[in-house]
């Protein structure tokens, strides 16, 4: 078990990293800039979602790292039975599992949105209709609302995570 406790270990923090890097880089520096410079920005997202396969990567992440934490919270509370769980180390972990799940479920969210305006867009030829303005319309809209509220999640959870076993 101590093997795979490692392996967990490894996977969920530098999954993590990664997955928390990406999303906080999206949130504050990359969309911000890229609703700011219009076409230009909306071609390099294009790019970056279709060629760098942004979405893909960020989602394997997200999903290597929540899978790996859960794992390893199984393990440390004994299959969710032990006393352990309503330790405060137990509950400062689980309440920062329940925020990356929460900033999991809205990045999902995030990316499905992002594939909906990518997609969009490269169906545009010349003008956009009113129909085609209108989805990526309410996708951007839904974004606003989600984008930082998986942000947040995130910066939580990192929080939680990082003091957990500090808490008697």
């Amino acid at each position: 078990m101590h093997y795979l406790t490692i392996v967990l270990r490894f996977l969920h923090v530098v999954s993590g990293a990664f997955w928390f890097g990406s999303a906080m880089m999206m949130s504050f520096f990359i969309s911000p800039s890229v609703a700011a410079t219009s076409d230009a920005g909306q071609r390099f997202m294009g790019h970056l979602v279709k060629q760098g396969r942004v979405v893909t990567a960020i989602s394997a992440l997200a999903g290597i790292t929540v899978l790996a934490g859960a794992g390893l919270y199984w393990i440390d509370s004994a299959g969710f039975s032990s006393p352990w769980t309503w330790s405060g180390t137990g509950l400062v972990f689980g309440l920062g599992g329940a925020f990356g799940l929460i900033g999991f479920i809205f990045g999902i969210q995030i990316g499905t949105n992002i594939n909906k305006i990518v997609k969009t867009g490269s169906e545009i030829q010349g003008k956009p209709t009113p129909e085609q303005m209108g989805l990526i319309q309410a996708a951007q809209k839904r974004l606003k609302v989600v984008g930082p509220i998986s942000a947040y999640s995130h910066i939580l959870a990192v929080i939680c995570m990082s003091v957990a076993r500090y808490w008697f």
